[in-house]
C-alpha cells in the first residue's frame, strides 16, 4: 500500500524513534517503580520501544492522509 503524504517516511520515522525514546524511559521508570526490578523494567521496555515504534509510524502515515481537520 503507497500512501501520498506530506511527510517524508524518514521523517514520521525520526518523529517515531524521538516519542518513543521518551515514552520507553518512562515505561521504564513506572516499571522499575512498581517491580523493583531493573533487569525486568529492562525487558518490558526493551519490548515496548519495538512494538510501539512500528504502530506509531504507521499511526503518522495514515494521518498524514486523513483530510479531517487541515486547511486548505
Amino acid at each position: 500500500m503507497h500512501l501520498r503524504a506530506a511527510e517524508s517516511h524518514t521523517r514520521s520515522i525520526l518523529k517515531a524513534i524521538s516519542w518513543r525514546t521518551l515514552g520507553t524511559l518512562d515505561t521504564f521508570a513506572i516499571s522499575w517503580f512498581m517491580t523493583g526490578k531493573v533487569s525486568l523494567a529492562g525487558s518490558i521496555a526493551g519490548l515496548e520501544i519495538v512494538t510501539k515504534i512500528a504502530w506509531y509510524y504507521v499511526h503518522e502515515r495514515v494521518w498524514a492522509v486523513v483530510p479531517f481537520g487541515r486547511r486548505a
